[in-house]
């Protein structure tokens, strides 16, 4: 069997370290990770919409989208989030010591943070990571993988996808991400922290509006189980090694779909990788009003908990999820509704239909994929959503998470 081929821009370094988050944490948990260019980048990013959000989404809200950056330092196990001005002051501190390990400043520095919320950042911990990781950079794949493990907490699995593309200009480009999240999944970022590499050139402001597009449909499309995060963060940085001319037109739109298309790889691997889940959930919504009421009625059906229980139980009780549709406030005729489960047909027009309860249910227990088509009359409206079910070991893992 042929090896997947990883694609890795050009002029960058990885690394991924342990230095200590938790205390007593095992020493070969990865904790600190460095991304860093060879050269001054172009950064765009999106950010959790949680009042309530970490101290390092306010550092890189207040820079971002702009030029001139060199590195992004992660740490996981602290979130520091809802820790104050020291916090604030941590953060900065952070991007200060990743800046001066790579042989750049706090301001060239973006910093993202995941872990328990309320707890200040150790600090000496943070300042031994940086200068671990900077001794350890790398622009091999296993750098790059030390880096996407070193972001985990719960996650049970490695979360990277790359492209390669020749532009209609000529110039051929390279995209690596890595991201994580298991649970407090539910972005709504203008989730789960990612972190995307490029070697194209982007004006700062192109950088946003690709960025966004491409998350919108993707990352703020994935749900665990509702919860928006305070630490959500995607960060795309572009240096344009592979060629410095600002992409434009064609290619601009080329790098859009390229970029659209990876994060559509990418996020439904978070919710596939929910703690405890059984199930990737997709839900194909059509025929709403418009595209935020079918968001809205699939959002409403995936963060639904008796939905969630149903799957885990194989149990195909379409009631559930006809009856979660109608009360999320989107406008529709009950009796043009239809839905298929695993592609049988349980619903039709208004209508229960008549199927092999056995057949259906065996269909959702013997796969880990189980899918949605919910069908309206009501208008061009259409998304697809990714969500998980409900288990007994979600509620195990996050009854115990900080005792």
């Amino acid at each position: 069997m042929t090896e997947k081929v990883f694609y890795l821009p050009k002029g960058f370094r990885y690394a991924g370290v342990h230095c200590g988050i938790k205390p007593n944490s095992p020493a070969d948990k990865l904790d600190f990770a460095l991304v860093v260019s060879d050269r001054p980048a172009t950064a765009a990013g999106v950010y959790t919409q949680n009042l309530n959000c970490g101290a390092p989404v306010v550092y890189d809200r207040e820079r971002t989208p702009g030029t001139g950056f060199i590195a992004i330092a992660t740490d996981s196990g602290c979130a520091n989030a809802c820790t104050g001005r020291v916090g604030l002051f941590n953060a900065r501190k952070m991007a200060e010591y990743a800046g001066e390990a790579v042989g750049a400043t706090g301001d060239q520095t973006l910093v993202m943070s995941t872990g328990v919320i309320g707890v200040q950042l150790p600090m000496r911990a943070i300042a031994q990571g940086a200068e671990k990781a900077a001794a350890k950079l790398g622009a091999r794949y296993h750098d790059f993988e030390k880096a996407a493990t070193a972001i985990q907490t719960t996650d049970t699995r490695l979360k990277v996808v790359s492209r390669e593309a020749k532009l209609p200009g000529g110039a051929t480009i390279r995209l690596a991400a890595m991201c994580k999240g298991a649970a407090m999944i539910g972005p709504n970022m203008a989730t789960m922290l990612a972190t995307i590499v490029a070697d194209a050139a982007l004006e700062p402001n192109d950088a946003q509006t690709v960025l966004r597009a491409a998350v919108e449909d993707t990352f703020n499309c994935v749900s665990v189980e509702g919860h928006t995060s305070t630490s959500d963060t995607c960060i795309l940085m572009a240096n344009g090694a592979a060629d410095p001319t600002p992409l434009k037109g064609a290619d601009l739109q080329c790098f859009s779909n390229l970029l659209l298309d990876m994060c559509q790889e990418l996020a439904p691997m978070i919710p596939n990788d929910g703690e405890g889940v059984t199930h990737l959930i997709t839900i194909d919504v059509t025929g709403a009003p418009d595209r935020a009421s079918a968001k809205l009625l699939a959002q409403t059906v995936a963060n639904d908990a008796l939905v969630k229980t149903a799957i885990c139980g194989a149990d195909p009780n379409w009631g559930r999820i006809v009856s979660a549709t109608g009360r999320c406030g989107v406008p529709y005729d009950p009796m043009k509704v239809s839905l298929k489960v695993n592609g049988y047909l349980l619903y039709k027009d208004g209508v229960p239909q008549d199927f092999n309860k056995e057949e259906v249910s065996n269909s959702i227990r013997n796969n880990r994929n189980t899918s949605f088509e919910l069908f309206f009359q009501e208008g061009d409206g259409k998304i697809r959503f990714w969500t998980s079910d409900l288990t007994q070991e979600y509620v195990h893992l996050n009854a115990d998470y900080t005792t």
